[in-house]
Order: structure tokens, then C-alpha cells, then sequence
């Protein structure tokens, strides 16, 4: 590691992983160079391929990582459940997810936080921020579903249908 990447090291080290050169480029400018005043700068990696994001987990560690759940052809929510199980460090981890049905899908993943598409410019950085935060007060972090419904539910269940999900996972 060079001297300037350590000059930078308390900056949050963001992976953002997509097929779609324009999804990395919404999701880095949703970013900006901070996502909230409380948190230090952001020090982004855009990646294509999982190889490349994979080559970058083994030379250094990172604190988040905005996947992309419609890349292809490794989605972000099996790079997600594949870089939790193979990394001593994983980086956070915010799903981007274009269907509600898709919650249950990010849950199995081992993600922090899901998002929804399109990019939401104030809601995504409020979601890497919640997940930093969280992880910082050394918080347990159950996936958050944001705007869907808790994971779990099938999409053919309104949100308020509880008859087929687990006393434990039902939302009160």
C-alpha cells in the first residue's frame, strides 16, 4: 500500500459493483464524497466483473459494498452470500433491488441493508450511512428492507398478511 492510500485510510473504503457502467456511475453520484456530516469522506472502487472485486478483496479490506442485485452474470445478491463466506473481512453490504419479491432473496445474501431501484439520491446515502452507523456501535444489523416488505413474504401477500410468516419474522 502506497503512502497516499494510508493518508486516506480513515476515509470509508466503498465498493460499488455493477455490469451497468451507469448504475455504478447513479450510485456514485447518489454517494457524493460523504453520505452523511457524522462520517468521514468516501474513498470509492467501481467495479464490472467479480473477478476484478474479487482481486481488490484480497489485496485490501473496504467497509461497504453497494451491489448491484441485476448484474450480470454474477448478481449482487450471490456475491453478497459468496463474499461473506469466503472473506475473513467482508464489507458492509447495501443490496440495490429492483422487486419487492427480491427481499427474501437479500436476506439469504447476509446483507446489511437493501435499497430499491431506481437510485434514490437521498435514500441510498441515508441507507449506507444507517448500516455504517450501525456497525460502528457495534449493533447487531438484521437486513433492513427499506420500502418492501419483511423478508420472507411473498409478493402474491399484501404487507399486513401475516398468515404464512413465522411468529418471529412477523412485523408488528
Amino acid at each position: 500500500m502506497s503512502d497516499d492510500a494510508s493518508s486516506d485510510s480513515a476515509d470509508l473504503r466503498v465498493i460499488i459493483y455493477s455490469d451497468d457502467r451507469t448504475v455504478r456511475e447513479q450510485v456514485r453520484l447518489a454517494l457524493g464524497r460523504t453520505v452523511a456530516s457524522d462520517l468521514p469522506g468516501l474513498e470509492t472502487s467501481e467495479f464490472a466483473t467479480q473477478p476484478a472485486l474479487w482481486a481488490a478483496l484480497d489485496e485490501q479490506d473496504y467497509d461497504v459494498a453497494v451491489l448491484d442485485g441485476e448484474a450480470v452474470p454474477a448478481g449482487g445478491m450471490g456475491v453478497a452470500h459468496q463474499m461473506k463466506d469466503e472473506f475473513a473481512h467482508p464489507p458492509l453490504v447495501v443490496l440495490l433491488v429492483a422487486r419487492e419479491a427480491d427481499s427474501w432473496l437479500a436476506a439469504w445474501s447476509d446483507a446489511e441493508a437493501i435499497s430499491p431501484y431506481p437510485v434514490d439520491p437521498i435514500r441510498l446515502p441515508r441507507t449506507v450511512a444507517d448500516v455504517v452507523r450501525k456497525a460502528r456501535a457495534d449493533a447487531r444489523m438484521p437486513m433492513t428492507p427499506e420500502v418492501f416488505g419483511a423478508p420472507g413474504r411473498s409478493s402474491r401477500h399484501g404487507l399486513d398478511d401475516d398468515h404464512d410468516v413465522p411468529k418471529e419474522m412477523a412485523v408488528r
